[in-house]
């Protein structure tokens, strides 16, 4: 039998505190316990309208009887709680996509074409782990910018796939070139050749690219400062970078990618980014 606490979530203050401890050591291990508490608190009230609605007052109801019954709906909901196939899995699943833990298409705030959404996806823990890892990096590049550094760390997931799709030399090594920042005749320092994908009157075609290549990620979002600050193309960037559809719509008009969805996919990660950030603080 289950002995999960079913009102330690609301009720008991040491409970929830508890809670947000086994959060910061084990993320999923909470969002689980959470499901499951919010399943059997409905499942009690399941029950209890179910009660109210079948069962009418008697002669020998009284206040002892009338609490035996809550502790017999208590224990039916708690056994029925984390089954397979159940609501719990169900609120489980969303709330780890909500919070980065686990693989699956990112919410945005506004209904999205289904293609878009397959199209953004975060991977399990790093997620996290890669807005925490580039965290100060973006806030240097903030105050070069006036671009939240939320922003650009999104920009960077979106273009690295959160650092799994990161450009790579010819003998493996990493490029450090989390933006994609193509190395055009200007460009003197080192470059990565690679595969990528552009989009010609709207089809995606495969050809290889030069990029620029750095000797870490610091100097990959310094370098995309510089780009975004002198650059005039990007000027209108900055001027509406005070929200994500704005910023992210202002990059596509200059042309920074050729993906007709660009846009809207980014909008998509840098929302994402904005809640890993709000779950870590």
């Amino acid at each position: 039998m289950s002995t999960l606490p079913t009102a330690g979530l609301a009720g008991d203050a040491q409970s929830l505190a508890g809670l947000r401890t086994r959060a910061n050591a084990d993320p999923k291990t909470a969002v689980r316990e959470v499901a499951k508490q919010f399943e059997a608190l409905f499942m009690q009230e399941l029950m209890k309208s179910m009660r109210a609605a079948t069962l009418s007052s008697g002669m020998l109801d009284n206040e002892g009887s009338k609490l035996g019954t809550d502790l017999l709906d208590k224990q039916f909901a708690t056994q029925m709680t984390g089954l397979p196939g159940g609501l719990s899995g169900a609120i489980e699943r969303q709330l780890q996509r909500q919070m980065g833990l686990t693989p699956g298409p990112t919410a945005s705030p506004m209904a999205a074409p289904l293609q878009s959404e397959r199209a953004v996806r975060i991977p399990d823990r790093s997620a996290a782990d890669f807005v925490q890892q580039h965290t100060q990096a973006a806030q240097a590049a903030e105050r070069a910018t006036g671009i939240p550094a939320a922003f650009m760390i999104g920009q960077a997931a979106h273009e690295s796939g959160w650092g799994r799709r990161e450009i790579r030399n010819a003998d493996g090594t990493p490029s450090h070139n989390l933006f994609g920042i193509k190395a055009g005749a200007d460009w003197k320092g080192p470059v990565a050749e690679t595969v990528t994908t552009e989009y010609v009157d709207g089809r995606a075609v495969k050809t290889v690219a030069r990029f620029r290549a750095y000797a870490s990620h610091a100097e990959s979002f310094a370098d995309y400062a510089r780009l975004m600050k002198n650059s005039p193309r990007y000027q209108q960037v900055l001027a509406q970078s005070q929200d994500a559809g704005s910023f992210a719509s202002g990059l596509q008009r200059a042309g920074y990618a050729t993906d007709p969805a660009y846009a809207d996919k980014l909008t998509r990660v840098i929302n994402t980014t904005l809640r890993l950030q709000r779950a870590a603080t």
